[in-house]
């Protein structure tokens, strides 16, 4: 089983697919902390590595095989912003995580120990940069939902009810996976 969560920042891809994992014993791979360990390997901040991707299409291609050499092992959860169109044919549910701005901002500020104003800042030029090497470097909109299995606001409800819908999706994907498919040749 590979399950894919993706959407933007603040909207809790790592939360949920920590939740999903756990619920369905599966493990837990986050493209953003290989994002991350990058920068940190580098020295430099989240935004400065991710100007640099944007010149230079290696960062994100090292992501992108390190989170799809997790997934090729199976029984998966992997979140990132670029999960449910990396492991597009591989994946059997595909999850995208919508918000509100306000309130993915809020989290975000919380989260990182900043300013709201701060946290508006610093996503508004991340998620600025990654539009546009996503586009650039992929041929894509981040923002083209078509290839999710399931869209669901994570505002609409607490922690443990929106985790309890994801995690029913993928128990009923799951079992689908399981079944015997029937033949409709008469």
């Amino acid at each position: 089983m590979i399950i894919t969560v993706s959407g933007p920042h603040g909207t809790g891809k790592s939360t949920y697919a920590a939740r999903l994992a756990e619920a369905l014993r599966i493990r837990h791979v986050s493209a953003g902390a290989v994002f991350r360990r990058i920068a940190k390997e580098k020295k430099v901040s989240l935004e400065e590595l991710g100007e640099k991707a944007l010149e230079d299409p290696s960062f994100d291609r090292l992501v992108d095989e390190r989170t799809t050499a997790e997934a090729d092992k199976g029984n998966v959860v992997v979140d990132g912003q670029l999960a449910g169109w990396i492991l597009k044919e591989s994946s059997d549910l595909r999850i995208y995580l919508t918000a509100p701005e306000d309130v993915r901002l809020e989290r975000i500020a919380r989260r990182d120990k900043v300013s709201l104003q701060e946290a508006r800042a610093q996503t508004e030029q991340r998620e600025s940069v990654q539009r546009e090497r996503y586009l650039r470097h992929y041929g894509f909109q981040v923002e083209d939902r078509s290839n999710y299995h399931l869209i669901l606001d994570t505002s609409l409800g607490s922690i443990e009810d929106t985790a309890k819908v994801l995690v029913s999706a993928a128990v009923m994907v799951r079992r689908a996976k399981r079944a015997p498919r029937k033949s409709t040749k008469p």
